[in-house]
């Protein structure tokens, strides 16, 4: 049981994972430190996308469904099994993956756009002299 309530925990982290790396960005704009973090989120789930990087998520849900008695995921990932083909149409995964790069990028230019619009402009000063 507690194997069991761990994969799906690992699933629904996994979940928010992907859903920050698409629209995290957009977050910076009210908060612009959080650009950090998605820009190595970002980085992260492209890698994954275009050079194949192995995500510890799922590696970690594997193992809980292994000890919980369960299928582990296919071969081809978490997002093959629960997203393509449940969220959207799988012969419809380039034009996604086009729409996902499209909105990170949008939200950085937001991002830029929105910092040029704070008074002080694009650097904010923490000890700035008075």
């Amino acid at each position: 049981m507690l194997y069991r309530l761990l994969a799906d925990a690992t699933a629904a982290a996994h979940f928010a994972f992907v859903a920050y790396v698409v629209v995290g960005g957009f977050l910076a704009w009210r908060l612009p430190r959080t650009i950090w973090p998605h820009l190595v989120a970002a980085a992260w789930g492209f890698g994954s996308v275009i050079f194949g990087f192995d995500c510890p998520l799922t590696h970690l849900e594997n193992w809980a469904r292994d000890r919980a008695g369960q299928a582990r995921l296919p071969s081809s990932g978490f997002i093959d099994y629960y997203i393509t083909g449940v969220l959207y149409p799988a012969d419809a995964l380039g034009l996604v993956r086009i729409l996902a790069a499209v909105l990170v990028a949008a939200s950085w230019i937001g991002y830029v756009w929105a910092l040029r619009q704070r008074p002080g402009g694009p650097i904010v000063r923490l000890n700035a002299p008075s």
